[in-house]
This record gives structure tokens, sequence and C-alpha cells, in this order.
């Protein structure tokens, strides 16, 4: 018994398995990139028919907005919708179809802590959504001056946008048993506010209530932030949406945490 213990020695992981969790964030990565057309380049192709839709209809007949030509103010909104529902769909697609197919166990099973299951799943979603809206806005800047007036702005928003939709992916994956449960969390919830967020117009021409109720909306400084980062304006206080963001993805990293590690929907 000595011998075969001596030839077969207990590994021994640490505080962190980074191999483990290494390999499931390369897995979820590999999971939509196998399939670009669908994941990376179908979403690219939307968006910028939207942009068509919305300059051939409209022309030079659409007044700038805050000063900003239609189509300069439009594309950034665009770019940030393309993240934010490509960031979402990646870790919720994960969940739902290993329920649905039967193989939690793969990520039940494996040595990974709660924590390491976080950081590979929402890894993997931001990298979708940033991979998404890198390549949307590289194919739209052949057709407009496009320019960065703050890029710390188109950071830390990009990648709180990212964060922030792959942990509502979870939440949405963990909560949903079956595709029709996934499909109402973003119709009824997610579509609303993206397209309420001021993707599309600005706040500043709605009526008082609506202005008041925008700033609950959390796509709103999302979207507003990132979109100062191109044409340095917005519609809100910058450093307010921020601090919002930031405040919120601390949160839900709490929540998301707390339920992988209690197997909510995972074990039962």
């Amino acid at each position: 018994m000595e011998q075969h213990a001596q030839a077969f020695p207990v590994r021994r992981i640490g505080m962190l398995n980074g191999r483990g969790l290494w390999t499931l964030y390369v897995k979820e990565v590999r999971r939509f990139a196998k399939v670009g057309f669908q994941t990376v380049l179908a979403p690219v192709v939307s968006t910028l028919l939207f942009l068509l839709v919305f300059s051939v209809a409209f022309g030079d007949l659409r007044p700038s907005v805050n000063g900003v030509a239609f189509t300069q103010f439009l594309a950034p909104g665009l770019i940030m919708m393309s993240i934010l529902n490509n960031a979402f769909a990646n870790t919720a697609s994960s969940l739902i179809i290993a329920k649905v197919q039967g193989n939690l166990v793969d990520f039940l099973m494996p040595p990974l802590s709660a924590g390491e299951l976080f950081i590979a799943f929402i890894g993997g979603a931001a990298t979708r959504g940033i991979v998404v809206g890198a390549v949307t806005a590289l194919c739209i800047w052949p057709f407009m001056n496009l320019s960065i007036a703050q890029p710390l702005a188109v950071i830390w928003f990009t990648l709180h946008s990212a964060m922030m939709m792959g942990m509502m992916g979870l939440l949405a994956g963990l909560y949903a048993r079956r595709f029709d449960h996934l499909a109402a969390v973003q119709n009824f919830v997610l579509l609303p506010l993206t397209f309420l967020s001021g993707t599309f117009y600005s706040v500043k021409v709605l009526p008082p209530l609506f202005q008041s109720l925008s700033a609950f909306n959390p796509f709103f400084y999302l979207i507003d932030g990132f979109r100062f980062g191109f044409t340095g304006i917005a519609d809100g206080p910058v450093l307010l949406g921020g601090t919002v963001v930031a405040v919120l993805n601390i949160v839900l990293a709490i929540v998301c945490y707390a339920l992988l590690r209690s197997g909510w929907r995972l074990k039962t």
C-alpha cells in the first residue's frame, strides 16, 4: 500500500486551481469561437443592418443629437448593444445547454471552487462580448469617422458592461430550466432595458418623468458612458454612471458567487 501511495501521490491544488480555471475559461471561449459565424459574424451583420437602415431612412433629415451627427451618435450605442447581448448569451446559453443535455456534472465534478467557476464563466462571457464589440467597431469604422475622445471611458464601460451582462447571464442560466425560461428573461427584461436606455435617442428629449426613470436603468449608464468615450458628450454625469455600474457589478458578483457556492439549481 505504501508503494502504491508513493507511485500515485495525492495532488494538492492549493488556494487556486489555476489549471482548472484556465481550462474552463478556454472551454467557454472555444465554445463560441467554434461557431464564429453564428456568435460573432451574425451580431456584427445585425448591427451593420441597424446602422444602414437608420442611415438610409433618415439620411441628413435627422437632426444632430447634442451637437453630434445622428450616425456618429448612434454607432457607439449599437456597438455597446452588441457587447451586452453577446456577453449575456455566453454564460446563459452555456448553463442552459448543460442543463438540457444533462451534463452539468462537467462543471460540478472537477475540483473547482465557486470562485473559480465564477471567474471562468464571467471571463468567457466578457471575452465574447469584447470580441464582438471590437469586430463591430472595426466594421463600422470605414463607413464613418469614429474617433475616441476619452479612451479611459471606453475601456471602463466596455469592461464593466461585459462583466455585468456575463453575470446577468449567469443568473439567468441558473434560474432557467428550459429555453423558454431564458427567452422570457431576454424578451421581458433585457430587451426593454436595452431599447429604453438611449441606444437610439438622447434621453434629454424624453418627458421629465421618463428622464427620471432612465436613472434607474443600468443600461443607460453603460451606453451613455461608452458613447461619451467616443463623442465626449454625455446625457448624464459620467462619473456617477461609472460609479453606479461598478457598485452594481460588485453586488452581482457577490450574488453570483453565493448562488454558485450553494449549488442553487445546479445540484438540485
